[in-house]
Protein backbone atom coordinates (compact mmCIF):
# COMPACT_ATOMS: atom_id res chain seq x y z
CA UNK A 1 0.00 0.00 0.00
CA UNK A 2 1.13 3.41 -0.76
CA UNK A 3 0.97 7.08 0.53
CA UNK A 4 -2.35 9.39 0.04
CA UNK A 5 -0.32 12.22 -1.34
CA UNK A 6 -3.50 14.52 -1.23
CA UNK A 7 -3.57 13.24 2.92
CA UNK A 8 -1.61 15.58 5.29
CA UNK A 9 -1.90 15.44 9.24
CA UNK A 10 -1.11 18.91 11.11
CA UNK A 11 -0.17 18.30 15.10
CA UNK A 12 -0.68 21.91 17.36
CA UNK A 13 0.82 21.64 20.77
CA UNK A 14 -0.46 23.97 23.70
CA UNK A 15 2.53 26.62 23.02
CA UNK A 16 0.40 27.39 19.76
CA UNK A 17 -3.09 27.17 21.26
CA UNK A 18 -2.38 29.43 24.26
CA UNK A 19 -0.46 33.08 24.34
CA UNK A 20 1.90 34.53 27.19
CA UNK A 21 -0.49 34.08 30.21
CA UNK A 22 -1.73 30.59 29.26
CA UNK A 23 -4.93 31.60 28.17
CA UNK A 24 -6.49 30.67 24.66
CA UNK A 25 -5.25 31.70 22.04
CA UNK A 26 -8.33 32.59 19.75
CA UNK A 27 -6.57 34.66 16.86
CA UNK A 28 -4.30 31.77 16.69
CA UNK A 29 -7.30 29.22 16.83
CA UNK A 30 -8.79 31.05 14.14
CA UNK A 31 -6.71 31.59 11.75
CA UNK A 32 -5.55 27.36 11.98
CA UNK A 33 -8.77 26.86 11.38
CA UNK A 34 -9.32 28.89 8.21
CA UNK A 35 -5.91 27.82 6.90
CA UNK A 36 -6.94 23.80 7.04
CA UNK A 37 -10.49 24.66 5.92
CA UNK A 38 -8.85 26.50 2.52
CA UNK A 39 -6.57 23.66 2.06
CA UNK A 40 -9.05 21.11 2.24
CA UNK A 41 -11.23 23.43 -0.19
CA UNK A 42 -7.64 23.05 -2.23
CA UNK A 43 -8.64 18.72 -2.72
CA UNK A 44 -6.27 18.04 0.82
CA UNK A 45 -7.56 15.78 3.42
CA UNK A 46 -6.44 17.18 6.62
CA UNK A 47 -6.10 15.39 9.86
CA UNK A 48 -5.49 17.72 12.92
CA UNK A 49 -3.85 16.84 16.09
CA UNK A 50 -4.40 19.21 18.68
CA UNK A 51 -2.68 18.99 22.48
CA UNK A 52 -4.15 21.79 24.76
CA UNK A 53 -6.87 20.36 26.78
CA UNK A 54 -5.07 20.25 30.19
CA UNK A 55 -3.87 23.98 29.73
CA UNK A 56 -7.39 24.81 28.86
CA UNK A 57 -9.34 22.86 31.54
CA UNK A 58 -6.83 24.74 34.07
CA UNK A 59 -8.05 28.34 32.83
CA UNK A 60 -11.70 27.08 33.07
CA UNK A 61 -11.61 25.81 36.48
CA UNK A 62 -9.55 28.89 37.29
CA UNK A 63 -6.83 26.77 38.77
CA UNK A 64 -3.57 29.11 39.94
CA UNK A 65 -1.17 26.10 38.77
CA UNK A 66 -0.59 23.61 37.00
CA UNK A 67 -1.91 20.67 38.34
CA UNK A 68 0.18 18.35 40.32
CA UNK A 69 -1.52 15.39 41.04
CA UNK A 70 -2.84 12.67 38.53
CA UNK A 71 -6.80 12.89 39.09
CA UNK A 72 -6.45 17.05 38.76
CA UNK A 73 -4.75 16.30 35.68
CA UNK A 74 -7.45 14.44 34.26
CA UNK A 75 -9.88 16.50 35.75
CA UNK A 76 -8.61 19.37 34.09
CA UNK A 77 -8.45 17.03 30.64
CA UNK A 78 -11.61 15.91 30.81
CA UNK A 79 -13.35 19.87 31.10
CA UNK A 80 -10.45 21.05 28.99
CA UNK A 81 -11.75 18.73 26.08
CA UNK A 82 -15.23 19.58 25.78
CA UNK A 83 -14.53 23.32 26.07
CA UNK A 84 -11.18 23.12 23.09
CA UNK A 85 -13.63 20.86 20.62
CA UNK A 86 -16.21 23.31 21.13
CA UNK A 87 -13.76 26.50 20.12
CA UNK A 88 -12.37 24.12 16.92
CA UNK A 89 -16.32 23.30 15.99
CA UNK A 90 -17.17 27.46 16.22
CA UNK A 91 -14.02 27.90 13.77
CA UNK A 92 -14.13 25.39 11.80
CA UNK A 93 -18.06 25.78 11.30
CA UNK A 94 -17.33 29.51 10.54
CA UNK A 95 -15.66 28.54 7.39
CA UNK A 96 -18.30 25.60 6.64
CA UNK A 97 -16.22 22.74 8.10
CA UNK A 98 -17.29 19.77 10.01
CA UNK A 99 -15.35 18.40 12.23
CA UNK A 100 -15.00 15.08 14.69
CA UNK A 101 -13.06 14.06 18.01
CA UNK A 102 -10.89 11.08 17.75
CA UNK A 103 -9.79 10.26 21.91
CA UNK A 104 -7.03 7.82 21.66
CA UNK A 105 -4.67 5.63 23.81
CA UNK A 106 -2.36 3.13 23.84
CA UNK A 107 -4.57 0.09 23.38
CA UNK A 108 -5.98 1.74 20.32
CA UNK A 109 -2.92 0.71 18.32
CA UNK A 110 -1.80 -2.25 20.32
CA UNK A 111 -4.59 -4.06 19.59
CA UNK A 112 -4.83 -5.10 16.08
CA UNK A 113 -9.00 -4.90 15.77
CA UNK A 114 -8.92 -1.75 17.22
CA UNK A 115 -6.55 -0.28 14.70
CA UNK A 116 -8.38 -1.43 12.22
CA UNK A 117 -11.70 0.10 13.37
CA UNK A 118 -9.52 3.00 14.16
CA UNK A 119 -7.97 2.58 10.65
CA UNK A 120 -11.46 2.64 8.82
CA UNK A 121 -12.74 5.68 10.65
CA UNK A 122 -10.50 8.26 10.12
CA UNK A 123 -10.98 7.00 6.02
CA UNK A 124 -14.25 7.17 6.30
CA UNK A 125 -14.35 10.31 8.08
CA UNK A 126 -11.57 11.36 5.56
CA UNK A 127 -13.92 10.34 2.65
CA UNK A 128 -16.89 12.09 4.05
CA UNK A 129 -15.04 15.57 4.04
CA UNK A 130 -14.38 15.85 7.67
CA UNK A 131 -11.72 17.11 9.36
CA UNK A 132 -10.85 14.82 12.37
CA UNK A 133 -9.50 16.04 15.28
CA UNK A 134 -7.47 14.06 17.50
CA UNK A 135 -5.84 14.00 21.33
CA UNK A 136 -4.43 11.19 23.85
CA UNK A 137 -7.61 10.24 26.10
CA UNK A 138 -5.90 11.71 28.81
CA UNK A 139 -8.96 12.06 30.80
CA UNK A 140 -8.72 8.16 31.95
CA UNK A 141 -5.67 6.90 30.37
CA UNK A 142 -2.94 7.74 33.14
CA UNK A 143 -0.37 6.27 30.85
CA UNK A 144 -0.01 8.58 28.31
CA UNK A 145 0.44 12.00 30.98
CA UNK A 146 3.48 10.80 32.70
CA UNK A 147 3.39 7.16 32.85
CA UNK A 148 6.86 5.78 31.89
CA UNK A 149 4.89 2.79 29.64
CA UNK A 150 3.45 5.86 27.33
CA UNK A 151 3.38 4.69 23.91
CA UNK A 152 3.24 8.26 22.92
CA UNK A 153 5.06 10.17 24.74
CA UNK A 154 3.72 13.52 24.07
CA UNK A 155 1.43 14.81 20.75
CA UNK A 156 4.33 14.84 18.52
CA UNK A 157 4.68 11.24 18.92
CA UNK A 158 0.81 10.69 18.64
CA UNK A 159 0.69 12.70 15.21
CA UNK A 160 3.23 10.80 13.59
CA UNK A 161 1.43 7.42 14.49
CA UNK A 162 -1.71 9.09 12.87
CA UNK A 163 0.12 9.73 9.91
CA UNK A 164 1.34 6.10 9.80
CA UNK A 165 -2.10 4.97 10.37
CA UNK A 166 -4.00 7.14 7.68
CA UNK A 167 -0.73 6.71 5.50
CA UNK A 168 -0.66 10.45 4.87
CA UNK A 169 2.34 11.88 2.81
CA UNK A 170 2.72 14.98 4.91
CA UNK A 171 3.29 15.59 8.55
CA UNK A 172 3.66 19.20 10.40
CA UNK A 173 4.75 19.81 13.77
CA UNK A 174 3.86 22.94 14.68
CA UNK A 175 6.21 24.57 17.18
CA UNK A 176 7.10 27.78 19.09
CA UNK A 177 9.78 28.17 17.06
CA UNK A 178 10.23 28.40 12.71
CA UNK A 179 11.76 24.88 13.02
CA UNK A 180 15.30 22.88 13.88
CA UNK A 181 18.12 25.22 14.91
CA UNK A 182 21.62 24.38 15.39
CA UNK A 183 21.25 25.82 18.86
CA UNK A 184 18.40 26.68 21.55
CA UNK A 185 17.60 29.85 19.34
CA UNK A 186 16.33 31.30 23.01
CA UNK A 187 19.60 30.82 24.20
CA UNK A 188 22.01 31.56 21.38
CA UNK A 189 20.81 34.87 19.12
CA UNK A 190 23.03 33.51 16.19
CA UNK A 191 21.45 30.22 16.10
CA UNK A 192 20.57 29.36 12.59
CA UNK A 193 17.83 27.10 11.32
CA UNK A 194 18.77 23.91 9.25
CA UNK A 195 16.48 23.86 6.05
CA UNK A 196 16.82 20.04 6.13
CA UNK A 197 17.20 16.95 7.46
CA UNK A 198 17.87 14.21 5.46
CA UNK A 199 19.44 11.42 8.48
CA UNK A 200 18.19 11.58 12.17
CA UNK A 201 21.42 9.98 13.64
CA UNK A 202 23.28 10.82 17.28
CA UNK A 203 24.15 14.20 16.15
CA UNK A 204 20.89 15.69 15.36
CA UNK A 205 19.78 14.24 18.91
CA UNK A 206 22.59 15.95 20.50
CA UNK A 207 21.96 19.22 19.20
CA UNK A 208 17.94 19.03 20.28
CA UNK A 209 18.38 20.13 23.68
CA UNK A 210 15.56 19.27 26.59
CA UNK A 211 11.91 19.87 26.68
CA UNK A 212 9.86 22.96 24.96
CA UNK A 213 7.66 25.63 26.68
CA UNK A 214 6.43 25.89 30.17
CA UNK A 215 2.76 25.45 29.02
CA UNK A 216 4.12 22.31 26.62
CA UNK A 217 5.52 19.06 27.06
CA UNK A 218 7.55 18.33 24.25
CA UNK A 219 10.66 20.12 22.94
CA UNK A 220 12.76 18.99 19.82
CA UNK A 221 13.55 15.66 20.79
CA UNK A 222 10.23 14.36 20.62
CA UNK A 223 9.38 15.66 17.51
CA UNK A 224 12.83 14.20 16.18
CA UNK A 225 11.85 10.90 17.17
CA UNK A 226 8.05 11.31 15.79
CA UNK A 227 10.22 12.65 12.90
CA UNK A 228 11.87 9.49 12.73
CA UNK A 229 8.67 7.19 12.64
CA UNK A 230 7.58 9.17 9.97
CA UNK A 231 10.38 9.51 7.59
CA UNK A 232 10.82 5.46 7.84
CA UNK A 233 7.26 5.24 6.73
CA UNK A 234 7.97 7.71 3.57
CA UNK A 235 5.96 10.57 4.82
CA UNK A 236 7.35 14.15 4.46
CA UNK A 237 7.93 15.57 8.13
CA UNK A 238 7.97 19.24 8.78
CA UNK A 239 8.50 21.28 12.07
CA UNK A 240 7.61 24.67 11.23
CA UNK A 241 6.05 27.97 13.52
CA UNK A 242 2.83 26.91 15.17
CA UNK A 243 1.89 31.11 15.20
CA UNK A 244 2.02 31.48 11.60
CA UNK A 245 -0.11 29.00 10.06
CA UNK A 246 -0.32 29.99 6.52
CA UNK A 247 3.38 28.34 5.37
CA UNK A 248 0.48 25.11 5.17
CA UNK A 249 -0.08 26.69 1.98
CA UNK A 250 3.77 26.66 0.85
CA UNK A 251 4.24 23.35 2.33
CA UNK A 252 1.51 21.87 0.07
CA UNK A 253 2.45 22.99 -3.18
CA UNK A 254 6.04 22.05 -2.17
CA UNK A 255 7.73 25.00 -0.84
CA UNK A 256 9.74 25.32 2.16
CA UNK A 257 9.05 26.19 5.68
CA UNK A 258 11.10 25.63 8.87
CA UNK A 259 12.88 21.93 9.06
CA UNK A 260 12.38 19.30 6.21
CA UNK A 261 12.57 15.87 7.12
CA UNK A 262 12.11 14.13 3.70
CA UNK A 263 10.45 10.90 4.28
CA UNK A 264 12.65 7.72 3.12
CA UNK A 265 10.45 5.85 0.67
CA UNK A 266 7.35 5.70 -1.11
CA UNK A 267 6.55 2.41 -0.12
CA UNK A 268 4.36 1.84 3.42
CA UNK A 269 4.45 -1.17 5.75
CA UNK A 270 2.73 -1.71 8.42
CA UNK A 271 5.11 -1.03 11.33
CA UNK A 272 2.42 -0.20 14.81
Amino acid sequence: MGLYNNRIVVKVGTSTLTNDAGKSDLRTTDRLACVLSDIQNMGYEVVLVSSGAIAVGRNKLNMTAKPDSMRMKQAAAAVGQCSLMYLYDKFFGDYDKTVAQILLNADDIEEEEKKENLINTFNALLEMGVIPIVNENDSVSYKEIESEDRLFGDNDMLSAVVAVLCRAKHLVIFSDIDGFYDHDPRLYPNAQLIDQIDTIDDSVYALAGGAGSRRGTGGMRTKLQAASLATSQGTNTIVTNGKRPEVLYDIVKGGRAGTLFPGKSDSFSNIL
